[in-house]
């Protein structure tokens, strides 16, 4: 699993940690680390680090420093490097010392504005360490004109930690950021390097291992990885029937978009249940497409015996229907239609857990703001969304994430592709999602899981070429092999 933690908890493992080692040895640990990674980008873009020429942007904070002893690390490889200061009579004491005895230039950005812009575009690295992760609402005026010359440099930009003028804790980005190639972040992931639209601007990301004592109660975030999924995948057991695996229900599509059941019908014959039922329209388009569905033309109250149900893709505005799944004592998963047909004030009575999986612009819906304040602050968007209704919340995106009304770290999935950004292809994930459910794993557990399936499938599908919904729901036994490595 991967964590990401909070500035404040980052603050006070370092504080601890820095109690029991000698003075600077952690920032000589995190300098040693970002002057590796350094070095291995050189000899991609440069073919060696000998001869190289790096520009250090640096602040008043400990990531400035951190440049500073990379950058002398870099330099008695043979470099050519050039701290540029941003605050000169606040930069890092120590650091400014080591460079300039391994033999590197230093300059005060402001006084050479001209030549630091000459130096940035000859320049083949340029290192980011304007601004550590406590920093907040973008970058300070005079720091935009070397972010902006390092974008259009040839120059690789390595960011230390986060990339300036992104916020650590939210993934919020208020104003101008440094874009880097790769992050070098040390001791744990930060929630702005996993969410955009931070994330977009942190390129590849390293995680330099310094030896911080995080409390794994403490992380904000939550990543699954392949082993993490294979552990939670239902497999069925030798005694197993199609009952014992669980059965979803579907309630789906209307005379208008049919297909939308056919493809969380389709998504939910790949998620482990063991049967899937049909209520609703579109059954004649369900039955042509998957004959082995059990369709029902009686209403969710009478369709027989599920485990779990999806109720809202395509459905227009059958009120009714969406009332009648919500009364269910089984898990339900609410989508698209289903979110603004659904009363709130039944949502948050159900016992049973419920799975909400609005995009941005439901998400914004169901909150009452713009679309675009729940793009920018994804992370309080899905927060306040799991708390408000009382049920687990799966806010789909480039960055898709899982948060509980109880609390506890937010799963972050980024598994997907901008391929996936189709019609149809929520429908496929929320069959899926239901799917797993019914087999029994928790909401947080299906949504997350669901979510890191989906995005691999979509992958797999597309390969870098368009591909359709039932592409992705095609593809996802090939994610489930991938995941269990078989």
């Amino acid at each position: 699993m991967r964590t990401a933690y909070s500035v404040e908890t980052v603050r006070n493992a370092e504080r601890e940690l820095m109690a029991r080692l000698p003075e600077g040895a952690l920032m000589q640990r995190a300098a040693a680390g970002l002057a590796a990674a350094c070095a291995q980008v050189l000899a991609r873009v440069a073919g060696r680090v000998y001869g190289s020429r790096v520009v250090l942007l640096v602040g008043s904070g400990d990531n400035g420093g951190d440049a500073l002893y990379a950058g002398a690390r870099l330099a008695r490889r043979g470099a050519g490097v050039t701290a540029l200061l941003l605050a000169p009579e606040r930069a890092n004491a120590g650091g400014l010392a080591a460079l300039r005895r391994a033999g590197g230039r230093v300059a005060d950005a402001g006084a050479a504005s001209g030549s630091a812009g000459e130096s940035i575009a000859r320049a083949d690295l340029v290192v980011d360490g304007i601004v550590g992760i406590g920093g907040k609402g973008g970058l300070r005026e005079a720091a935009v004109p070397l972010a902006d010359a390092a974008a259009r440099s040839r120059a690789a930009v390595v960011a230390v930690d986060l990339p300036s003028g992104v916020d650590a804790d939210t993934g919020q980005v208020r104003g101008d950021v440094v874009r880097a190639d790769l992050t070098v972040t040390f001791g744990t992931h930060k929630p702005g390097l996993l969410i955009d639209p931070a994330r977009e601007y942190a390129g590849a990301v390293r995680l330099v291992d310094i030896g911080l004592p995080l409390p794994a109660e403490a992380a904000e975030l939550e990543a699954l990885q392949h082993a993490d999924a294979a552990r939670l995948l239902p497999v069925p057991a030798a005694e197993s029937d199609k009952y014992r695996r669980g059965v979803v229900g579907i309630a789906a599509g209307s005379a208008r978009y049919p297909g939308a059941a056919v493809l969380a019908v389709a998504g939910a014959l790949r998620g482990g249940a063991g049967a899937v039922r049909y209520v609703g329209p579109a059954g004649d388009a369900v039955i042509a497409r998957f004959p082995e569905t059990l369709v029902s033309d009686q209403g969710p109250e009478r369709a027989g015996r599920v485990q779990a149900w999806v109720v809202g893709p395509g459905a227009g505005d059958d009120a009714a229907t969406v009332a009648q799944v919500l009364a269910a004592k089984v898990p339900v998963l609410i989508d698209a239609d289903g979110l603004r047909l659904a009363d709130a004030d039944a949502v948050r009575a159900r016992t049973a857990p419920t799975l909400m999986t609005p995009h941005a612009g439901e998400a914004a819906a169901l909150l009452g703001v713009a679309r675009e304040e729940v793009e920018g602050a994804r992370l309080a968007s899905v927060r306040e969304l799991a708390a408000r209704y009382g049920a687990t919340v799966l806010l789909k995106g480039s960055t898709t994430l899982v948060a509980s009304a109880k609390g506890g770290p937010v799963r972050v999935n980024a598994t997907g592709t901008s391929w996936l950004a189709t019609a149809g292809s929520g429908d496929v994930l929320s069959g899926l999602a239901g799917s797993l459910l019914a087999a029994g794993l928790s909401a947080v557990d299906a949504g997350s899981v669901a979510a890191y399936l989906h995005g691999l499938a979509g992958r797999f599908a597309a390969q870098g070429a368009p591909a359709g919904a039932h592409d992705v729901a095609a593809s996802i036994p090939r994610a489930w092999r991938d995941v269990r490595g078989n």
